[in-house]
């Protein structure tokens, strides 16, 4: 993706995707809490959201915008590929 000038620089993360990894990044008190922020804040299902989420854990802009909580993700991520 590039900036739309022409010179190649690469574009922030969309909103959605910052408020996806917002929702990640804070702590959750009790089961369902978590499901129902994402329904009523981000407007997606769960499914949706850990879907965006999981492409987000790729995508170097992601990592640059938010490394603490990519970085965690992607080691969660590894170890459960791991287990398998």
């Amino acid at each position: 993706m590039t900036d739309g000038t022409g010179e190649g620089t690469p574009r922030g993360l969309s909103a959605r995707d910052e408020a996806v990894l917002a929702v990640e990044r804070r702590s959750w008190s009790g089961p369902g809490a978590k499901e129902r922020a994402i329904r009523e804040q981000l407007g997606i299902s769960p499914t949706r959201y850990y879907q965006l989420l999981n492409a987000l854990l790729d995508d170097p802009r992601a990592l640059a915008h938010d490394p603490g909580t990519v970085n965690r993700l992607r080691r969660v991520r590894d170890a459960r590929r791991a287990r398998r």
